[in-house]
């Protein structure tokens, strides 16, 4: 397979370069430190067409396929993480359930809006008591008449406070049944859905993570995505895409700490020679240049087959854990070769060391995606 970059994806790539210089690199510090969300950025995003990368032409996106997904995300998450984090979750959970899930009429009525970046989209499977345990989930929707009543709570949602519009899994049935929850598009302004405690984040400061709360929030039976009882196997699918999303968002991670790296160890000199000279160092970048590529083609193969529309749950897990591993290790060395500097805000290698750790962590733990990765090998 080819995994060159073809016409879309370099002109992707210099748009964003262009429009990053511009309009993020001055600013990342201030949000990183603030911990702010700039929303605005966003809503830019929407008119240069990175906010409905997959989303077809007749609905307002751009219409185009993963490699080209894979190359906005990481373009953007090389000049900062927490923006890329939040272009990922906009595209591939919230805008990426109801492209692949809803009715027509659905799909006319949101996504217009999703793609233009005119609505944020959120997320919500993940509760205070369930993580990867997801089927013990506890805010519940209960039939009354042709609405439903959503109470309970949501937390670690991307856009939680500043989304317009969220798709929601909740539990319809028992507990621990994969058949007994159900996805709820909601809109913000609904009556009994609010936000709730913004969280305070080691990294990806740039990307909004809140609770969502619902208190007797009724909902139209035209807002329930697929079948009642489908919302655990449609989120399982939905979240195979995701892992490309995350692999594509470590990608940029890991490409921004080594091009810093490589170029201080070329500017940084002792005992007269700079510092790629010494072994210690140029064995550090030859084995952060081949995780890279590793990371590259791990992700690429994942999405020919998601493009191809071909099983695969095992290859995007595989990426996904493979290039978040590969985002912490080459992040952690930059810092290394930089040394000092490295550990201070003068440089971005630190910002891309605390961002990295989210890639192994959400969207399915490393521990989690070698769970799914050796149930698909024992099959």
């Amino acid at each position: 397979m080819d995994f060159e970059m073809n016409e879309n994806q370099l002109l992707i790539a210099d748009m964003i370069k262009d429009f990053g210089e511009r309009e993020i690199t001055p600013y990342r510090n201030k949000w990183d430190d603030d911990q702010e969300f700039p929303v605005h950025i966003f809503k830019k995003f929407g008119e240069l067409g990175l906010m409905g990368v997959l989303v077809p032409q007749e609905y307002g996106g751009s219409g185009f396929g993963y490699h080209e997904y894979i190359t906005v995300v990481s373009e953007v998450a090389k000049l900062d993480p927490g923006v890329g984090l939040s272009v990922a979750a906009h595209n591939s959970l919230c805008t990426g359930h109801i492209l692949q899930f809803g009715n027509k009429e659905q799909k006319k009525r949101w996504l217009p809006k999703l793609a233009t970046a005119e609505w944020i989209g959120a997320w919500g499977l993940t509760e205070p008591n369930t993580g990867s345990d997801a089927g013990n989930m506890k805010t519940t929707a209960k039939k009354d008449g042709n609405e439903w009543v959503i109470n309970g709570t949501k937390n670690w949602i991307t856009h939680g406070k500043s989304g317009d519009i969220a798709v929601v899994i909740v539990r319809t049935g028992e507990i621990g049944d994969s058949h007994g929850m159900t996805a709820f598009v909601v809109e913000r302004g609904t009556p009994g859905f609010k936000a709730g405690k913004k969280e305070d984040k080691l990294g990806m400061r740039s990307s909004e993570t809140a609770e969502m709360i619902f208190e007797d929030c009724r909902i139209p039976e035209e807002n329930v995505l697929g079948e009642v009882g489908a919302g655990f196997i449609q989120s399982m699918k939905v979240l195979d895409g995701g892992r490309i999303s995350i692999a594509a968002l470590s990608l940029g991670i890991a490409e921004g700490a080594f091009n810093e790296a490589v170029q201080y160890s070329q500017e940084r000199h002792q005992f007269n020679q700079p510092i790629s000279n010494f072994q210690g160092i140029s064995f550090k970048l030859a084995d952060m240049a081949t995780k890279l590529e590793g990371a590259k083609l791990l992700t690429h193969q994942a999405a020919q087959l998601k493009n191809e529309g071909k099983p695969m749950t095992k290859e995007s897990a595989m990426a996904k854990y493979y290039a978040s591993e590969c985002a912490v290790e080459c992040s952690t060395e930059a810092v290394q070769i930089f040394g000092g500097y490295g550990y201070t805000k003068d440089y971005p290698v630190e910002k891309y060391y605390r961002d990295s750790k989210l890639c192994t962590i959400g969207e399915g733990t490393s521990e989690i995606q070698k769970l799914v990765i050796s149930r698909e090998i024992l099959k």
